[in-house]
């Protein structure tokens, strides 16, 4: 089952599980009030989803705010111990996965040693965050390798030795993912062959910097360094921005587009983040009008199904009635 999933915000429904305040305006009774809020929201989300058949989900680091920093003194995993279990629970009764993807300033690999210790912190965060929620290892952090500092050389060995100190709840989630200035997959491969760490292929990134290897032999390199417990490769998609730099992510997915880059790896088993503004509209375009639901029939047929519809909803959670959704 090739799961497909978008990032952080449902456009959809009037909920916001990323809600937050200014510093400055920080109190237990603000943080616990959008906690809570946060948490909801969040619910809604992953309800509105699995209604949708939308089994893949990136849960925004915003879910806590100021988790990492120093004004958080608040035990926030004990408070709402109960409301992570459940939200936990009801990822794995419906089959669902989780990730999260933090912001751009998590450097593992630079040389300002305050710069990794902050970065540690808030990969902690999302470890505890993650944890909380009783979910297992294929249920990932997402980072970039980090800068160059004019030697890559030198910071792939300060990625490996800072990656190597990290303890086992945080390494059993942490994986990284080809960007598109500074290290394409063949380094991110590298960096796995040295440490062990998962390898998430982002399709965009690859056609801006790669070693002219194709789409297919690149996602099977990055695949291979995925062990079972990690659960299936993931592959980040995302299209070219019209206008803007390279890089900049479209505001909706070109469903042509998609058949075309991701059919050669239909055989292959990973699960797809869309990383595009229109967040599970796209998701839902690629549900119900690309040849992923057609090859999901063919799939269950030849392991014996009889009932098309019900094939549909049990093993992919889509409603019978997903064509009208």
């Amino acid at each position: 089952m090739i799961r497909v999933g978008y990032a952080c915000i449902n456009t959809s429904i009037n909920c916001t599980s990323s809600s937050t305040f200014r510093l400055k305006n920080y109190s237990k009774e603000r943080f616990m009030e959008t906690v809570k809020s946060n948490l909801e929201c969040l619910k809604k989300i992953l309800e509105f989803n699995n209604k949708k058949g939308i089994k893949f989900f990136r849960i925004t680091s915003q879910l806590i705010p100021f988790a990492s920093h120093p004004v958080c003194s608040i035990k926030w995993q004990q408070f709402f111990s109960e409301d992570f279990k459940k939200i936990g629970e009801y990822v794995k009764k419906n089959h669902m996965r989780i990730t999260m993807h933090p912001d751009p300033f998590i450097v593992l690999n630079s040389p300002r040693k305050e710069v990794v210790n902050k970065s540690l912190k808030e990969l902690k965060y999302h470890s505890q965050l993650l944890e909380s929620m009783h979910l297992s290892s294929e249920n990932k952090i997402v980072i970039h390798v980090g800068g160059v500092y004019g030697d890559k050389n030198a910071s792939i060995k300060r990625f490996v030795k800072n990656y190597n100190k990290l303890g086992k709840m945080l390494k059993k989630r942490l994986v990284i993912e080809n960007d598109d200035s500074s290290y394409s997959l063949m380094d991110c491969l590298k960096i796995s062959d040295l440490t062990g760490v998962p390898v998430v292929l982002d399709v965009l990134h690859h056609e801006i910097l790669n070693n002219n290897e194709c789409l297919k032999e690149s996602f099977q390199k990055a695949a291979k360094t995925w062990k079972i417990k990690d659960g299936k490769p993931i592959i980040h998609y995302n299209e070219q921005k019209k206008t803007g730099r390279k890089g900049y992510h479209s505001e909706t997915v070109n469903v042509t587009r998609f058949n075309k880059i991701i059919k050669p790896l239909i055989k292959e088993d990973f699960d797809v983040m869309l990383e595009v503004k229109d967040k599970e509209k796209s998701a839902l375009k690629i549900l119900k009008k690309t040849f992923l639901i057609s090859q999901l029939i063919i799939n269950n047929y030849e392991k014996g199904c009889i009932n098309r519809s019900k094939c549909i909803s049990c093993t992919y959670g889509i409603s019978r009635d997903y064509r009208n959704n």
